[in-house]
């Protein structure tokens, strides 16, 4: 097993006030050139945006991009037609593909949104672009991990164009599990939303994170109440 450490504090961070944003990888002004990425996962932003303000619209191509609202709304516009809001407990997914453009701006004006904006190369170049959104009840699966991304939509999960697999959990302490990582080829990304964990015998807190590959599994042990980690299993190469 070979692993990768990612403290939350060695993280690039661009401040513009309406916008505070927490780099795990090289992006827009943050250049590290041992943080390009994890495998084929190549953007792992925390993103806390004010009430009413937002990204003006802006393009995409060529990637697979997953958001994650971790408190508050995010209000969505694209060049496919959907405007939709996407809430805590929900996940978007957007093929870029040939080409889209869109924005995304605080769906309200008197409380931050904090989200996770996740870039994964896709399998192939210029697909066809879609979208699609989904709630997901965490709490139907306590102490284990609920599959919310996938190649296939397995277990219901959404879908894009990549053999990965994101997996998010809430754990109470003490709670452990074993992770058996999807494919020989892969490698997981492991980020803690909230709490403390230990996985692959390192102790994590809040939004650390850690990479893992040449294993074929991994122990994962929660160490305070109300954890929650997510796990994105991607390809290495």
């Amino acid at each position: 097993m070979k692993t990768v450490l990612f403290k939350e504090a060695t993280r690039g961070r661009a401040n513009h006030g309406w916008l505070d944003s927490k780099h795990t990888f090289s992006f827009a002004r943050y250049f590290n050139p041992t943080r390009m990425g994890f495998g084929l996962l190549r953007v792992v932003n925390d993103d806390k945006v004010i009430g009413g303000e937002g990204f003006g619209t802006h393009p995409h191509d060529n990637m697979e991009i997953v958001s994650i609202p971790l408190s508050g709304s995010l209000a969505h516009k694209d060049s496919m037609g959907h405007e939709e809001i996407i809430k805590s407990g929900e996940v978007q997914v957007m093929s870029a593909g040939t080409g889209i453009t869109h924005s995304e701006y605080n769906a309200n004006v008197d409380q931050d949104v904090q989200f996770l904006q996740i870039w994964v190369f896709p399998r192939a170049q210029d697909l066809k672009p879609r979208y699609d959104q989904k709630a997901f009840d965490f709490t139907k699966k306590h102490n284990d991990l609920t599959l919310i991304v996938s190649p296939d939509s397995e277990d219901e999960s959404l879908w894009v164009n990549q053999d990965v697999w994101f997996s998010m959990g809430e754990f109470d302490d003490k709670q452990s599990k074993t992770y058996n990582v999807r494919r020989k080829e892969n490698g997981v990304f492991a980020m803690v939303i909230e709490g403390e964990f230990e996985v692959a015998g390192t102790k994590l807190t809040k939004r650390d994170a850690i990479g893992i590959y040449d294993t074929d599994s991994f122990e994962i042990k929660s160490l305070a109440n109300n954890g929650r980690l997510l796990l994105i299993d991607v390809p290495m190469d």
